[in-house]
């Protein structure tokens, strides 16, 4: 018994040396091969993994740079330098203070990331601005800010001129309009709360969707590939806890019919050698990107560089808003699945509680109003915010 014993033993050693030496050997390959030799089991490119943006890049050129499509390390470090004492409402203080309270939340959820190597995401055009929108799309935008700014008109905001009511003008009485009906559906913040939809999406826990470039806050935003040999998972984890997950079909069927419309678009994708290429269409009217609705339409091409880098380039196209297709690029870093877990059920709640108790208490402000024991609720802003300096944007 005892010599079939050590007799096992021995084969157990020699079996774990023999996988050992099997594994040295593709790791081998692996590092010597490159971003071909990362394949799944089934043979197609692995994209796998948790993946985030780790440089801070502006998406459009600032004017100052022009044709410059990198920094030079000097200005990255420069930047750096500027960026971090320019925290704006991010700002701590002592302990207790209200400055120190205001900027808690931001410095809970958020960071300052370095400066990236390029001057903008936007890759083509070569200037790397966003196409001009077409007469059609500015009268849109027009129509919808004009009604924004007449809620705003008797606030603080527009009397000091600030950013908030920027296009529009001081008005010590409040606007006619309050009930009058955005010409689309409401995607952005009013200042008023008469229904759900004068709430920004995000106040409803709805996400933009797509293209995603990084929610802010600092923080960014990440994914989380997960592929099957009939499909690829996407969950994307932005802001501070708006998480979605999108499906790519990749079984080489048509898009959906034009009639069906969903929050992401149907995105259809296909290989072409190491690179996903996603075909996105079908967006809902209610999702909106810079002016883009249902006639959006995305490319996107992922492709592994390396164990650790993953390249994303989409191209944005919408002829009823932009005058050409534009193409941004983005390079992600492999995360550690340990310490950067994702929570896979979306975690906002400010929809479920937060936005009718701000209903809630525009109804007591529109009573107190009515009983004259409080100031017209248009008197107040209730729809713009502070923006940070950003030295990268200027």
């Amino acid at each position: 018994m005892r010599d079939r014993f050590l007799s096992s033993v021995a084969t157990v050693t020699i079996t774990a040396a023999a996988i050992g030496a099997v594994v040295a050997v593709l790791g081998t390959q692996t590092s010597a091969q490159g971003p071909a030799a990362l394949k799944t089991a089934w043979g197609e490119p692995d994209l796998q993994g948790i993946w985030t943006v780790e440089y801070d890049t502006p998406l459009q050129r600032s004017p100052r740079f022009a044709n410059q499509e990198f920094f030079t390390e000097e200005q990255r470090a420069e930047f750096d330098r500027v960026r971090s004492q320019n925290r704006g409402r991010d700002e701590r203080g002592a302990r207790g203070s209200e400055i120190d309270v205001a900027g808690a939340y931001n410095d809970e959820f958020g960071a300052m990331k370095r400066t990236g190597k390029r001057t903008s995401a936007v890759i083509d055009p070569p200037d790397g601005r966003i196409p001009p929108i077409t007469p059609e799309a500015q009268k849109i935008a027009a129509t919808d800010r004009d009604l924004r700014l007449a809620l705003m008109q008797a606030t603080q905001t527009c009397k000091q001129g600030l950013p908030g009511c920027a296009g529009g003008k001081f008005d010590p009485t409040p606007t006619t309009r309050r009930s009058e009906q955005p010409a689309r559906y409401n995607t952005a913040r009013m200042n008023r709360h008469d229904g759900p939809e004068d709430g920004a999406l995000a106040d409803r826990c709805l996400t933009i969707g797509l293209p995603e470039f990084g929610a802010g806050n600092g923080g960014g935003s990440f994914r989380r590939i997960v592929q099957t040999p009939g499909g690829i998972a996407m969950y994307y984890d932005v802001g501070q806890g708006q998480g979605w997950q999108r499906s790519i079909v990749m079984d080489g069927s048509p898009h959906l019919p034009s009639q069906i419309r969903q929050w992401f678009g149907d995105s259809r994708g296909r290989w072409e050698g190491n690179t996903l290429v996603i075909d996105v269409t079908n967006f809902s009217p209610k999702a909106d990107y810079r002016g883009s609705r249902e006639s959006l339409h995305l490319i996107e091409r992922w492709t592994r560089t390396s164990p650790t880098t993953l390249d994303y380039v989409v191209t944005i196209e919408d002829a009823s808003v932009w005058t050409r297709p534009w193409t941004v690029t983005q390079e992600f870093t492999r995360q550690n699945e340990q310490e950067n877990r994702i929570y896979y059920e979306p975690r906002c709640v400010e929809g479920n509680f937060g936005h009718p108790a701000v209903m809630r208490a525009s109804r007591l402000e529109d009573q107190a109003f009515a009983e004259g024991r409080g100031p017209d609720p248009l008197t107040k802003d209730n729809a713009s915010g502070g923006a940070n300096f950003d030295p990268l944007q200027q």
